[in-house]
């Protein structure tokens, strides 16, 4: 069992002809009822894919299901890993009064010491290469969501729905500045629809509102809906209704840069506020909440959280230094995201902007205090 050579051919001759197989532990149907289809479950292991991979081993772990390797014919005397081994070390039945020892010998060779060490390391080389393929599948959607296409400098309503509390209601201008707030109840239970017409109505009248931001959260299809109904009832309006993913909002909501940004609203409110801009333009909203916490695909919580958070904020990084940014509007979230630029020099950029004015040319940026030649170089 020691035999480097040996171990490794056993090793992928089980890669390339065992099964993965999950039995549910006696009791544990009812607990682990959303694991049902891994009750009495059995797959090749090399053609498992990375989100069923997940599953198992969430399942074990939560202690629903046994995982065990099975190999097809492993019969004493006929498996192919004991013939493997008899073989590496010439040994054959003749008849002799030793043979039927070494036979016992090689089989518990496989038995006892390979197929216990193997079975875990194969689950351990499935597992890795699940978890690459879901950070590789979780990389790719985050870099569709922050690189959707913005709807650009238009002043526009963000609503944050809910059912008991009401949809909270934001208008922002085209640049994203907050210009009023408030709550309307078109919802059950209170349903006070044509009050919540009026005040929508005469938000978008008052500020000339083009867009109409609509959280997917809870009750966002009766908000949808509701909307809508207006909308069609007032073809004079200058305005369109689109559905924004507002995942994550709510981690915005109660940062330390909303409350900075925000100290005197409510946190509901500032929720409001990030789904509007999230329509205006994606990546400067988005960069402002933890990759992390965007909801961009199934089993994040159960793959290495370094080395997701470490892919996570590359593809922010890449995203932002492709498309680049606007230095006289940018907030410090974003800006810390440009190449060879800190937390820090970020802060002293924005500082030294709200003193001074916006910059004329990109020169100006060396007036910024520890923005030398080098961060120059890679930031401008």
């Amino acid at each position: 069992a020691e035999d480097a050579e040996l171990t490794g051919q056993v090793r992928e001759w089980l890669w390339e002809h065992a099964d993965l197989k999950s039995v549910v532990i006696a009791g544990k149907e009812t607990e682990g009822a959303k694991f049902a289809d891994y009750f009495d479950f059995r797959q090749a292991i090399k053609a498992i894919p990375s989100h069923r991979a997940l599953a198992l081993f969430r399942a074990r772990n939560e202690g629903i299901v046994h995982l065990d390797l099975v190999v097809e014919g492993d019969e004493p005397g006929r498996s192919q890993p004991e013939r493997m081994i008899a073989r590496r070390f010439r040994i054959r039945d003749e008849g002799r009064a030793a043979d039927a020892w070494l036979r016992e010998c090689v089989r518990m060779t496989w038995r006892v010491k390979l197929l216990t060490r193997l079975e875990i390391e194969l689950k351990h080389r499935l597992r890795e290469a699940a978890e690459a393929e879901a950070i590789k599948v979780f990389s790719a959607n985050l870099h569709d969501l922050l690189l959707a296409a913005p709807a650009g400098p238009r002043a526009t309503i963000g609503l944050d729905p809910g059912l008991r509390t009401g949809v909270k209601v934001a208008v922002v201008d085209a640049n994203g500045k907050l210009l009023d707030h408030g709550a309307i109840f078109p919802n059950p239970p209170q349903k006070r629809t044509r009050e919540a017409e009026a005040t929508l109505l005469g938000m978008i009248r008052q500020y000339d509102v083009e867009l109409i931001a609509i959280g997917n959260g809870t009750a966002g299809r009766e908000t949808d809906k509701f909307v809508g109904d207006l909308l069609r009832d007032h073809p004079q309006l200058n305005a369109r209704k689109v559905m924004v993913n507002e995942a994550g909002a709510s981690i915005y909501s109660a940062s330390e840069f909303a409350a900075r940004e925000f100290p005197d609203l409510d946190v509901t409110i500032r929720g409001a506020v990030s789904i509007a801009r999230r329509l205006q333009d994606p990546l400067a909203e988005l960069v402002k909440i933890e990759p992390k916490s965007i909801g961009v695909g199934q089993y994040q919580h159960d793959v290495s959280q370094v080395q997701l958070s470490r892919q996570l904020d590359a593809v922010v990084e890449d995203c932002v230094n492709a498309v680049g940014v606007d230095v006289n509007t940018a907030s410090v979230p974003l800006l810390a995201r440009v190449s060879g630029l800190s937390q820090g020099v970020a802060d002293n950029l924005v500082r030294l902007r709200d003193e001074q004015g916006s910059f004329r040319s990109r020169r100006d940026l060396l007036k910024v205090p520890r923005f030398g030649d080098k961060t120059f170089e890679q930031a401008a």
